[in-house]
């Protein structure tokens, strides 16, 4: 199949939408598809509000028309609700394209902790992005009865994958920290709720890899904190095997590919009870959850490291590139858009 993927998140942003669209796409291509995406690389970019290292794309509507008549694609995916995916999202409609679109990211939440913006309004704006799609692929089960309690329709679960000949137990980097060592690997801004592990009272030390706008008012807020900034390939690698303890405080992210690369390192995991770090610690105890997550971080020493990484088994890029398609296929065999879905859209 040809196969159009629209995404304003891409390289050289590093984050797990990133990770999955590229591992997506060399699956598919793997697979014989031939894949086309649509990327903020192909426009004239703006920097974000508030977080200028992410580039936002200037896409004009005619120009993404154009790219869509001229790749013929049999399947179009929105993977996301920014300028590219506005864009995409009305050629598709313009045309009576049917696309199929994915939810990635809790926007209303990262909105609202930003700014005093009710969660209401946020979803009802989301809803009806992802209301003319033939489906919306979301991380979780729980992900999916979360988004349509809240009227999301045409739903769909799409798991998420990890690379285990690069995830794997290996010699740790040398830090010299006092042990029990807790490590998280997140992007550094308001969202992300890197505060909730910081100010725990734990034993040991804390580790933090990772870049972003908070890194200078978290580094002078916590000066016994080892930052270790960015770090990518077997760098990264050796610093989650350099820890205990992973530890995911984050309250906004529909699942969390770090988690899983913690466990096929070795580290079981810490996590608020969300839908992602629920569904990944399944029944098997490779994490804990708690809303009290110190708790969880107490209860994650105990948990043998032989757990974590057989929990990671589970999770593929192959079987991620497959429940891709399985939503991709029900879109090609689906009828055009009806006139009438396209003028209310």
């Amino acid at each position: 199949m040809r196969i159009l993927i629209g995404t304003d998140a891409w390289l050289p942003q590093v984050n797990g939408v990133v990770r999955t669209l590229a591992n997506l796409t060399a699956e598919l291509a793997a697979m014989g598809h031939e894949v086309e995406l649509v990327t903020p690389a192909d426009f004239r970019t703006i920097a974000c509000p508030t977080y200028p290292q992410i580039r936002l794309a200037w896409a004009r509507r005619q120009a993404v028309l154009d790219r869509l008549r001229r790749f013929d694609p049999d399947i179009v995916h929105i993977a996301t609700e920014g300028p590219i995916g506005v864009q995409l999202r009305a050629a598709c409609l313009s045309i009576g394209k049917r696309f199929t679109t994915s939810f990635h990211t809790r926007f209303p939440e990262y909105v609202r902790s930003r700014a005093p913006v009710p969660l209401a309004l946020s979803y009802a704006l989301l809803r009806r992005f992802h209301a003319p799609a033939t489906a919306c692929l979301v991380t979780t089960e729980a992900m999916r009865a979360d988004l349509s309690a809240r009227g999301f329709q045409r739903l769909a679960t799409w798991t998420r994958g990890v690379d285990l000949s690069q995830f794997r137990p290996v010699e740790p980097v040398a830090l010299d920290l006092p042990r029990p060592v807790f490590v998280t690997v997140s992007r550094l801004a308001p969202e992300k709720n890197i505060e909730g592990f910081l100010d725990l009272d734990l034993p040991g030390s804390k580790l933090v890899v990772g870049d972003g706008p908070a890194l200078a008012s978290l580094h002078r807020r916590y000066p016994t904190v080892h930052f270790a900034g960015a770090r990518t390939g077997e760098d990264l690698v050796r610093h989650y095997a350099a820890g205990d303890v992973f530890v995911f405080p984050s309250r906004t992210d529909t699942f969390g590919i770090v988690l899983i690369e913690a466990l096929a390192c070795g580290l079981p995991f810490a996590a608020f009870p969300e839908p992602g770090p629920v569904e990944i610690a399944g029944t098997g105890g490779a994490g804990a959850v708690s809303h009290d997550l110190r708790d969880a971080c107490l209860r994650a020493l105990r948990i043998d490291p032989s757990l974590a990484i057989e929990r990671a088994q589970d999770f593929t890029w192959r079987a991620c590139a497959e429940d891709f398609l399985a939503a991709a296929e029900t879109c090609r065999r689906a009828r055009p858009l009806p006139e009438m879905a396209v003028m209310a859209a």
